[in-house]
This record gives structure tokens, C-alpha cells and sequence, in this order.
């Protein structure tokens, strides 16, 4: 946490150690990627925020996006430029013990935040969380909405951080299904969610040797899980999703990610795996949506 440039040096020796193929479209990182995602509090992640689409992650993104001539999404802790007159986040209510601390008079709007830049690197979209984890709650205001819409030669996407696949604040409906339901209707052919999530397993139990390059199967299931519009619309059209989930690995202070990054297809077929990393795998998955899935998650008999 808080090692940025350390953070930079180690995704780029990732990505040069990674066979990537000379027409790729799309670079997509972790939630929070470089700075590290569990701070406990606004004053600690405060050294770390950076301003809207111009800090050290934009330029990496810039920078890399360029250099491969992709499309880049990155995660970052955003300070905005906008002077803050609301009240200051509360707490989750499922943690009634957290405190937020009050906005001194030259505090400005946080989020928590993705930056997409295209293959020439042009900023496309700086987007907000829109439901917020408690994490965040100590230091970000949510976005006003997910995004669905078009995101250069990409196409027409929906994007969201984390949290936003979940219900709202844990409290709406499971059955609600926000952002897929934002998906749906939208019609969007591609969904990417850049996340930090947690997994339930120990960290100790995430790093043992004999399963840390099997996924998180139950992870991947409430993944799956959260996207049931989306599947029973492609059940019954015969549309084709691909779904991009970018999650980070390994440990934070006592919290353990839950790694398991992966691209699914659903379609009149049902959800199809095309490939995904390992629970505690540090590394960059590559993938050919033009190929056919390697696996069957689920199907609709």
C-alpha cells in the first residue's frame, strides 16, 4: 500500500514478461491499482490521492497505452477539483462504529475512481464508483451513475468498480441487480468492472502453494451470480456478453483478495469461461474473445 512507483515498476515488469499479442485492445487493471486499496481512513490515503485524469496514474496509463496501443483502464483515488460543500460520507451502517473524518475549509470532492485512455492515449472516461464499500466511505463520495456508453474503439461498454455489482449498501434487494440491470438496459455487448475484492478465505489460506493458481470457485460463482438479467436476456435473444472482471491478488495489512481475474461469455448457450487467474496469481491474463471459451460455468437446461 502506498508504494506507487514500486507498484508501476512491478506492473510493467509484469507486462514484459507477458506474451501480448501486437493487436491487443484492451489493457484493464485492478480498483485502487497502484496505490493499494485498504487504508483505513481518509487521512491515511490523503498522501495518495491525485487529481482528476492528470496524477502518476494517468501518465502510466498514458504512457502505456501508447507504447502498446491499446486502450488502458487503471484504478486511482481521485481528489477532484471541486470545493466540498456536502456533508462529509458516513459511515456504512453495517459498521456503526466507523468514524469519517469532518472536511477541513481547503478539502475537495474524493472518489474512487477508473481512468480509460484510448490507444493513442486520450482520456476517454474518468469514472466514479457509484456504491461504495465501507472502505470507501471513509474517504470517497459515490459517482452519480454507473457508465454505459461508447469508450473509443471499444465500442459500447458498461463500466463499474467493485461494490457497484453488489445491492446497494448491502441493504437494497439481492434481487435488484443495479448495474446489471444498467447493462441490460443499455444492450451493451461488453461489461468491465475493475475491482478489489475481498476474498472470505484467510490470507494464509490464499497464498498456500497447492491452491494459489486455482480460482476462487465460490467468487466466481457470486460473480456469476450478479449477472442474472443479463443471462437470462442472452438465454432468451440469443445475444452474445462479454464480461471483463479485473480483480487484484494477495494481502493487505490482514485482507486477502480474491484474485481469480477472468473474461466470461454468456450467450443462448448460457456462461462460458474463456480463462482466469488463479487465486493468489500475479500475473496478466490474456485473452481472445475471438476464440471459443475453454469452459462451461453454467448452461440453461
Amino acid at each position: 500500500m502506498g508504494q506507487v512507483e514500486t507498484n508501476m515498476r512491478r506492473a510493467d515488469e509484469i507486462l514484459s514478461h507477458t506474451n501480448l499479442p501486437s493487436n491487443l485492445d484492451w489493457l484493464i487493471l485492478p480498483e485502487c491499482a497502484f496505490t493499494g486499496y485498504n487504508f483505513a481512513s481518509l487521512d491515511e490515503i490523503r498522501p495518495f490521492l491525485e487529481p482528476t485524469a492528470s496524477g502518476p496514474t494517468a501518465q502510466w496509463a498514458i504512457h502505456t497505452a501508447r507504447r502498446l496501443h491499446c486502450h488502458v483502464t487503471v484504478g486511482y483515488p481521485e481528489r477532484s477539483s471541486e470545493p466540498f460543500s456536502s456533508p462529509s460520507p458516513s459511515p456504512a451502517p453495517m459498521l456503526p462504529t466507523t468514524t469519517t473524518p469532518s472536511p477541513g475549509p481547503q478539502e475537495f470532492k474524493n472518489y474512487n475512481a477508473t481512468l480509460t485512455v484510448s490507444n493513442n492515449g486520450v482520456v476517454l472516461l474518468n469514472y466514479r464508483k457509484t456504491f461504495l464499500y465501507y472502505t470507501d466511505e471513509t474517504w470517497s463520495l459515490p459517482g452519480s451513475a454507473f457508465y454505459s456508453g461508447p469508450l473509443g474503439g471499444l465500442g459500447s461498454v458498461t463500466h463499474g468498480i467493485c461494490m457497484d455489482i453488489n445491492p446497494h449498501k448491502f441493504i437494497a434487494p439481492f434481487e435488484a441487480y443495479e448495474f446489471s440491470n444498467q447493462a441490460l438496459a443499455a444492450r451493451s455487448p461488453l461489461i468491465c468492472v475493475s475491482m478489489a475484492w475481498i476474498s472470505a478465505l484467510a490470507p494464509d489460506e490464499l497464498a498456500a502453494e497447492e491452491t494459489a493458481k486455482e480460482p476462487d470457485l465460490a467468487t466466481l460463482s457470486y460473480w456469476v451470480q450478479r449477472f442474472v438479467p443479463v443471462v437470462d436476456w442472452c438465454r432468451g435473444s440469443g445475444a452474445a456478453v462479454t464480461i471483463v472482471l479485473a480483480n487484484r491478488c494477495g494481502r493487505e495489512r490482514e485482507t486477502g483478495y480474491a484474485g481469480s481475474s477472468c473474461v466470461l461469455r454468456v450467450d443462448g448457450e448460457g456462461v462460458k469461461m474463456y480463462e482466469a487467474l488463479g487465486r493468489a496469481e500475479e500475473k496478466c491474463l490474456v485473452v481472445d474473445t475471438n476464440m471459443r471459451p475453454k469452459f462451461q460455468l453454467a448452461t440453461n437446461n
